[in-house]
């Protein structure tokens, strides 16, 4: 019972210390940065460098000073491994992205157009685009793929760690713009898929694949992520309807037709060879 009061507590503080010391981050930021543009890329980049450093220091600190966690554990190593992993992941979250907007277009009557701009942009953009989400997924892995998932399944086992880190994960999106019920529960059960992918081969690595594919697909595809819209030239994308289908302004992750796509990709994941105990 000890261990597995040690296991929570220490979650508990990795993951609200992480949230506090992110928002003194950002306040020292706003002191000492010019002020980026209102809902701007500058912005979200901040904001994904302020929990980076957190989270980071606090895996540091509770994770390997504490809790005694090394490489291994996280995924990280060996390297070819994790690389491996990344790959896969991506990949793997690229195709149930696709599934999702692919089904949309017969189901919700979801569609695109020209808006105007040219493949090269685009093209352009994709790649600008993956390099701002790259570090925000793995800031995000990190704070709930990384010590609490392991701290938790150690202590109480991996089903009711994946729930309880599933849970937070979602709830932390809460303020996202145009959020539903439906989407906080997507955004949960996504959290369950990374979880699986956590405890596959790679790691952080094959989560935080898994995270980037699915944000760049839609992304890249003109779809708002997780109620944010991002400037995307050449396409223009109509989600169709109804709301509960496609899911809205939020994004294909507050409809029902994710939900699908995300459960499959649970049972696929789940099927990949684990690694670590």
């Amino acid at each position: 019972m000890n261990e597995r009061l040690r296991a929570l507590g220490w979650s508990l503080l990795f993951l609200v210390g992480g949230y506090f010391l992110g928002l003194v981050l950002l306040v020292l930021a706003g002191q000492f940065l010019p002020a980026p543009a209102p809902d701007s890329l500058s912005e979200a980049s901040i904001e994904t460098g302020a929990l980076l450093v957190a989270y980071g220091v606090l895996t540091w600190l509770i994770g390997v000073r504490v809790l005694k966690l090394g490489a291994a554990d996280f995924g990280f190593a060996p390297v070819q491994r994790g690389l491996r992993g990344f790959g896969w992941g991506t990949l793997f979250g690229i195709g149930i992205a696709a599934l999702a907007m692919a089904l949309a277009v017969p189901l919700g009557h979801a569609a695109w157009r020209n808006d105007g701009g040219t493949i090269l942009q685009w093209m352009g953009t994709v790649c600008f685009t993956g390099l701002i989400l790259l570090p925000a997924a793995f800031a995000e892995e990190l704070a709930f793929r990384g010590v609490p998932l392991i701290a938790i399944s150690r202590g109480f086992g991996r089903v009711p760690a994946l729930v309880v880190l599933a849970i937070f994960f979602g709830f932390a999106h809460l303020d996202n713009d145009h959020v539903t019920g439906l989407a906080l529960a997507n955004l949960a059960l996504a959290g369950v898929l990374l979880g699986v992918a956590f405890f596959t081969p790679g790691g952080l690595w094959t989560s935080t694949g898994v995270h980037l594919g699915w944000n760049l697909t839609l992304a890249a595809l003109a779809a708002p992520v997780s109620g944010t819209p991002l400037p995307m030239p050449w396409l223009d994308y109509s989600m169709g309807g109804p709301r509960w289908l496609t899911g809205g302004a939020f994004g294909p992750e507050g409809g029902v037709i994710a939900t699908l796509c995300i459960v499959i990709g649970v049972v696929l994941a789940s099927r990949r060879k684990e690694v670590r105990a």
